[in-house]
């Protein structure tokens, strides 16, 4: 199994946070749908640094629990510190791998895994599969990903063109499948669930000066792969930089895609 390659930095938090601000904005009438309201119990696997974790907690109110769970510590512990920093004692953390997170089966209203399937090429139907054992009867399943492949930016950047590419190749050298939300419904299904939605959702979005995305995060990985030098993270960075700089701002063209699979009673 291949470590996630997106390092956590400050700058990944904010974009962690901006990612979590649009998905309560977009995606409130799902959540509602798959049974995350007041009182639920609610699992947010691959949680990062707790940032839609929070969203979740208040939305479950104190009469609801969410567990935050991740295999990076790290994280983890930034999740911790953030839920407790906004006072919400009814967030719990757990360090524990997407397939295998340790909560007790069959007890949660929803188990809710975004953009992770993308970084575990191979582990897909594995990590659907454990999420599903997770929710109680009538309980959901909630996948969140995106078509890597089909995401743009405009205007466009020769040397940030080439920096995504080599992120695309990064990918696809160690198996994963960054189209892999296309398949959401496909993984429910064979998870044994009812496939109650599965909807997909054009993100355009102009990107905040100092904002890099993920395939910035993953540079030192990319790097240590040999796909890229320092020379062409160098260059990367004076990219962004003449981003950052211009009066028309980058905008980003995202297919998103959500699927909900409820578990039968």
């Amino acid at each position: 199994m291949a470590s996630y390659a997106l390092k956590l930095d400050d700058e990944e938090v904010r974009r962690y946070r901006t990612m979590a601000q649009a998905a309560v904005a977009v995606e409130r009438d799902l959540w509602e749908a798959a049974g995350i309201r007041r009182a639920a119990a609610v699992a947010d696997v691959g949680c990062g640094p707790g940032a839609v974790s929070v969203l979740l907690a208040n939305v479950v109110g104190s009469e609801g629990q969410v567990w935050a769970v991740d295999a990076d510590p790290h994280s983890v512990k930034k999740a911790a510190a953030l839920a407790a920093r906004v006072g919400l004692p009814n967030v719990e953390t757990v360090v524990g791998d997407a397939a295998a997170t340790g909560l007790p089966v069959g007890t949660l209203d929803v188990a809710m895994l975004r953009h992770v399937l993308a970084h575990n090429g191979g582990r897909e139907q594995a990590i659907v599969d454990h999420l599903a054992s997770l929710v109680r009867p009538g309980g959901c399943v909630y996948l969140v990903d995106a078509d890597g492949t089909a995401v743009h930016v405009r205007p466009n950047d020769r040397d940030l063109d080439d920096m995504h590419d080599r992120y695309r190749e990064f990918h696809r050298r160690r198996g994963n499948d960054i189209s892999v939300g296309l398949r959401l419904a496909e993984l429910l299904h064979e998870a044994g669930l009812d496939v109650v939605d599965f909807t997909g959702r054009y993100r355009i979005e102009q990107s905040e000066p100092g904002l890099r995305g993920p395939a910035w995060a993953a540079r030192e990985a990319i790097v240590k792969t040999g796909l890229a030098t320092p020379a062409d993270v160098g260059r990367w960075s004076a990219a962004f930089k003449r981003a950052d700089s211009r009066p028309d701002r980058p905008t980003w063209f995202i297919p998103m895609f959500i699927g909900i699979g409820r578990k039968l009673a």
